[in-house]
């Protein structure tokens, strides 16, 4: 049985989490808006784009609840204050990591298909509902006071 193109562009995505977090640090170093990213060092930095792309597959996978994603991201908003971030740079920093993803994506030309875009799109929902969930849970720990 032929593996569903959403599981091969989720794999594919897990499979270059390397060469992702390497595009996103790219990114991050050329933005001027965000600063306080530049203050810290590429290994840092790179571990969390790596974290966010190497566990795609269990963010977006079905069993992962709501619940699990604000747990985790209101953590990542507080940690990210406490920091000393703005949060249109957090914010700005996870747009860029879902925009790497489907540059990723599209550079493979596996989307041949009306079934493999079909897929395609249910794999868009389901990425955009997890970095909408994360985004908003992110902005929520953030502004929470602790």
């Amino acid at each position: 049985m032929d593996i569903p193109v959403s599981q091969k562009l989720v794999e594919l995505i897990e499979r270059n989490a390397a060469e992702l977090a390497n595009n996103w640090l790219a990114d991050i170093r050329k933005e001027f808006s965000l600063a306080s990213y530049h203050r810290f060092d590429n290994v840092e930095l790179y571990n969390r784009a790596y974290r966010v792309y190497s566990q795609l597959g269990k963010w977006i996978s079905r069993e992962t609840t709501k619940e699990d994603i604000a747990r985790d991201y209101m953590a990542l908003g507080a940690e990210r204050r406490k920091e000393g971030f703005s949060l249109s740079e957090i914010i700005q920093a996870l747009i860029l990591i879902r925009r790497n993803l489907w540059k990723k994506i599209l550079e493979e030309g596996l989307l041949d298909t009306t079934l493999d875009l079909y897929q395609a799109i249910e794999l868009n929902n389901r990425v955009t509902l997890f970095f909408d969930r994360a985004i908003y849970y992110t902005a929520l720990g953030f502004e929470e006071k602790t």
